[in-house]
């Protein structure tokens, strides 16, 4: 364990917002309400307390200085779980964000996201790069959920228990039921919606501002996320050693380069 649980942030009680079609999105504030905002946003299957709190992010973010505001994603954690898959298009993630930091009076912010949370922070950048000052995207270009993710055999999982053959699709039901108040209807839902949309980071269009590319060594997808920080004018890589896709987010290596490069001007 790189943090010890006692020495961990405390998960306040989520504040929700409402999107334009009247779900619910968690939210959660920490630190000095004046402070350099980081906008914190998950990966699939995962929650703002999985992703950040319980990994140490927030403790180490706020110690740092910065305030951190925290988001369940729509089917995730104690936001809404819809199981249309039109309910989680990429616009819809993005806007989404722009609704939090429009409740909490927040002009602009940096942004860390992991895998789907990094992919959406791409998008968010490029659509609004006005509010994102910089960003660490960890994990990405494996937002879209999943290119690797078997849905036919995650949804005959959800719906019948059927054995799935998929290694990788069984990576993504583990972690999802080891997740407390996962949906997984609303999961395999969400990996439909985007597939529907333009939903891969185009190289052809990267955001501008400055970006922190992080994945794990022993992550698939380590040599795409390198080929979009090189396509990326303002990106720089760090390879986190020794981690694979699910576990990179607990490493002190990844959680240190964040708060440095957030720490930069």
């Amino acid at each position: 364990m790189d943090a010890a649980p006692s020495l961990l942030t405390e998960m306040p009680d989520p504040q929700f917002v409402m999107s334009p079609e009247g779900h619910r999105i968690a939210t959660y504030t920490w630190g000095d309400p004046d402070a350099e905002p980081v906008l914190c946003v998950h990966g699939f299957s995962s929650s703002c307390r999985d992703n950040w709190v319980s990994t140490g992010w927030v403790r180490d973010l706020t110690r740092a200085g910065f305030r951190v505001v925290g988001v369940d994603q729509r089917g995730h954690g104690a936001s809404d779980k819809p199981h249309d898959p039109r309910d989680y298009s990429m616009d819809a993630l993005v806007g989404d964000l722009h609704i939090v930091l429009d409740t909490y009076l927040i002009d602009a912010v940096r942004y860390a996201g992991y895998s789907l949370g990094a992919r959406v922070g791409w998008q968010f950048a490029v659509d609004a790069p006005a509010r994102v000052t910089r960003a660490v995207l960890g994990g990405i270009p494996d937002g879209r959920p999943l290119a690797r993710l078997q849905l036919e055999q995650a949804r005959a999982y959800a719906d019948d228990g059927t054995p799935v053959e998929d290694q990788v699709t069984r990576n993504y039901i583990t972690l999802a039921e080891r997740v407390a108040g996962n949906d997984l209807r609303a999961l395999v839902a969400l990996g439909e919606g985007m597939r529907q949309g333009d939903a891969d980071p185009d190289p052809e269009n990267p955001p501008l501002q400055p970006i922190l590319f992080a994945t794990g060594s022993e992550d698939a997808i380590l040599e795409r996320s390198r080929g979009l920080a090189a396509a990326t004018p303002n990106g720089t890589f760090v390879e986190i050693p020794e981690r694979h896709h699910f576990n990179t987010p607990g490493s002190r290596v990844f959680r240190a380069e964040a708060v440095e490069f957030f720490r930069a001007r």
